[in-house]
């Protein structure tokens, strides 16, 4: 089971709502939109996206990271969480 199974439907309805929003900014760029006002809608798709990493990575790091260190196996997996904050600080 993914360690994000109990926000599931929580993360869903975050992308989904960013999934419109990205529609909107591409209907806004259809349009001819201010600049400003197209990048403004840019940065608040990429801090919602920002805010679905972070439930997830807590989530993983509570589930998933907790589990394998309970079982004794918790190196490889605290590696893997810190690959991916990584990866996301970089972005």
């Amino acid at each position: 089971m993914a360690g994000y199974a109990s926000d599931r439907e929580k993360v869903r309805a975050r992308l989904q709502r960013i999934e419109g929003q990205v529609r909107g900014i591409s209907r806004m760029v259809e349009d001819d939109r201010y600049c400003i006002d197209v990048l403004t809608q840019v940065n608040a798709a990429r801090a919602a996206l920002e805010n679905v990493a972070l439930i997830l990575l807590r989530d993983h790091t509570e589930h998933c990271v907790a589990e394998a260190i309970q079982a004794g196996d918790g190196a490889a997996k605290v590696r893997e969480l810190s690959d991916a904050v990584a990866r996301l600080v970089r972005a």
